[in-house]
């Protein structure tokens, strides 16, 4: 492929050592940054055989202007550094879990002398226990609820004597254990705290043990009142490791990962097993994952998660095998205190059905997660009631419309239309464009022909429907106009959008804004400065749906032209094969995998393939 001069000088003097490398754009934005263990071999392989990269990083590629590399002593250095770079910059073709906030976490503050509870989105080297990372914050709360029935911890900010007067009404719900008041002594209270680690650990067995023995001595001394605190603690203990499924008679400690994927997202499930019980489970979503291998989608979960792991289990279970295994293996020893950790692939048995289990789990997980959006209207209402204001619309635009280009190096282009009314899509009104007028990778004039023959359409619709011009009823996905107007692509794209609006008379009807990939700015026409919305808003969040939907329905038309356009030209040279029959076996078959993969009865069932016909298809093929 063409590589600029300067580029071309970069890689001629990679050195050969480990290190990372980040790619930047023209504007000098981190599009991807990656590790190695030749820097040399590794950067210069994006440069080369291009055929053989899927379609992302090919047009990650397209983008690359200049590269930076650190070197660093060792391949872990290399992929601790890489975390971090991936982590501070959070480059758009790398893969990432989607929310970039901090998950929040249990922290003991155990240095205190009568430590507390609190919730932290922030681990630190300050003498606390730490138990997550957790999903939510209500997640989090929900089981502090719990912890605080079993174990009354102090949720005041009293300095603790044990002299004052009174206690608060905590204590009198039995929600405080009252060491304010000398209720219960510093080493009482710091026995129950630790209990109450080892019941977020899973450890609930030695607690009950112990907390048993000292009711039965209570009894024994007549301490009556005592005794009964102690077997009503017992009991709701005994209540929550009763939801605990078990699932192995060993004392195993493990971590059971599994992943979920559709139409571009990855939903990776984590079921937290402790001393043989399933104690808790999680999900995380990650995005930029389209055409990603299962492995490197897993390879990615697994070091940006216990990166940010409170602990880590000796075993880690996984549905497939990762490259990295060895080093991520050897970098898990050192975030373990130097305790060995096993990462496994089980092919049979109790754990690969629990593989199994968390791979529906992660599937229902995905499915639920769209299927909230799409019926929480309050949500959408918000989110559409945002872009109003920052776009400065009359209405809501209760009808967005966004269009993508894709092609590969500027052959079998394709544009996609992707339509969301009331914020969720509108998959009947969805339609894509063969690119037909321009040559070689342009997706400027890509833009300017697929919104030419747009409103085109709706011209078309109208004369139609004022009785101008007869014909069939028009395409209602055409006819329409849009509430809003999206191109994927930023100012570039923008400027083609509003050239073709104003062909049309359409200036002051349809609302534009083209949208930057890589700090999700919204560009609009006569304003110099971009538009950001708040990065937890839920206009945000629809602009970035709509957007990766568009992404998604391009490649995927894409895909189907290249396959086709493959296809067609295998069968040219086959002798007796020529438009006719090749249309005919493309609308019978579709996909050259599936003529492969026919038999010689199948194919003569094609009208005009003969059996000779049919043996010339699957010799040339094969």
């Amino acid at each position: 492929m063409d590589v600029s001069e300067h580029v071309q000088g970069i890689l001629d003097t990679l050195p050969n050592r480990p290190g990372c490398y980040l790619m930047k754009n023209a504007n000098g934005e981190i599009i991807y940054v990656g590790k190695a263990i030749n820097l040399r071999n590794r950067v210069r392989s994006y440069f080369h055989n291009s055929a053989e990269h899927d379609f992302k990083t090919r047009q990650m590629v397209r983008h690359i202007a200049h590269i930076d590399w650190i070197v660093v002593a060792s391949e872990l250095e290399a992929l601790i550094l890489e975390m971090n770079l991936i982590k501070k910059h959070r480059p758009r073709y790398n893969i990432r879990l989607k929310d970039d906030k901090r998950y929040p976490y249990i922290k003991v503050h155990w240095s205190s002398d009568f430590p507390k509870i609190t919730v932290t989105r922030q681990m630190s080297e300050d003498g606390s226990r730490y138990f997550g990372p957790y999903t939510s914050v209500w997640a989090v709360h929900q089981t502090l609820d719990v912890l605080r029935r079993i174990f009354p911890y102090i949720s005041c900010d009293r300095t603790i004597t044990g002299q004052d007067p009174r206690a608060c009404l905590y204590y009198d719900i039995k929600l405080c254990s009252g060491p304010c008041i000398g209720a219960i002594q510093k080493a009482q209270y710091r026995q129950m705290m630790d209990d109450l680690c080892l019941f977020l650990q899973g450890r609930t067995e030695p607690v009950v043990d112990r907390l048993r023995a000292e009711m039965e001595k209570a009894a024994e001394e007549l301490r009556f009142e005592q005794a009964a605190g102690l077997r009503d603690q017992i009991n709701a203990i005994d209540r929550v490791v009763e939801k605990q499924k078990v699932i192995s008679s060993e004392q195993i400690d493990s971590d059971v990962i599994a992943m979920a994927r559709e139409n571009g997202e990855a939903c990776v499930q984590i079921f937290f097993i402790r001393a043989g019980k399933l104690i808790g489970r999680e999900y995380f979503v990650l995005e930029g994952t389209e055409e990603a291998a299962d492995s490197e989608v897993i390879a990615t979960f697994l070091k940006q998660f216990y990166a940010e792991a409170a602990t880590i289990p000796p075993q880690v279970l996984l549905p497939n095998e990762v490259e990295e295994v060895n080093i991520i293996q050897q970098w898990l020893r050192t975030r373990g205190a130097g305790r060995t950790v096993e990462i496994s692939v089980p092919k049979e048995g109790p754990s690969h059905e629990l593989i199994h289990m968390a791979a529906e789990n992660a599937a229902e997980t995905l499915s639920a997660l769209r299927a909230q959006w799409e019926t929480d209207k309050g949500r959408q209402t918000e989110a559409l009631a945002e872009l109003q204001q920052a776009l400065s619309l009359a209405e809501p635009p209760n009808r967005i419309e966004c269009y993508d280009i894709s092609n590969t190096q500027g052959t079998a282009s394709v544009a996609s239309m992707v339509v969301f009314e009331q914020g969720v899509p509108a998959k009947k009104h969805y339609r894509h464009f063969n690119i037909q007028s321009v040559v070689g990778p342009d997706d400027f004039a890509s833009m300017e022909e697929v919104l030419t023959r747009r409103f085109r359409r709706w011209q078309a619709a109208q004369e139609m429907l004022a009785g101008q011009t007869p014909g069939k009823p028009p395409d209602e996905s055409f006819a329409r106009l849009p509430d809003l107007l999206m191109v994927d692509g930023g100012k570039g794209q923008l400027g083609r959008a509003v050239k073709v609006l104003a062909e049309f008379g359409l200036t002051d009807k349809v609302p534009v804004t083209g949208l930057a990939k890589q700090e999700e700015e919204l560009f609009v026409p006569g304003k110099e400065t971009s538009l950001l919305l708040p990065r937890h808003s839920q206009g945000l969040y629809l602009i970035q749906r709509i957007r990766d939907e568009a992404h998604r329905f391009a490649i995927t038309a894409h895909r189907k032209r290249r396959s086709k356009e493959g296809l067609a030209s295998r069968l040219d040279a086959v002798p007796g094969i020529g438009p006719a029959r090749r249309r005919l076996l493309l609308t019978h078959f579709g996909s050259i995998d599936s003529i492969l993969a026919a038999s010689v009865e199948e194919l003569t069932a094609v009208r005009g393939i003969t059996e000779e016909i049919a043996r010339a298809i699957k010799a040339h093929l094969e």
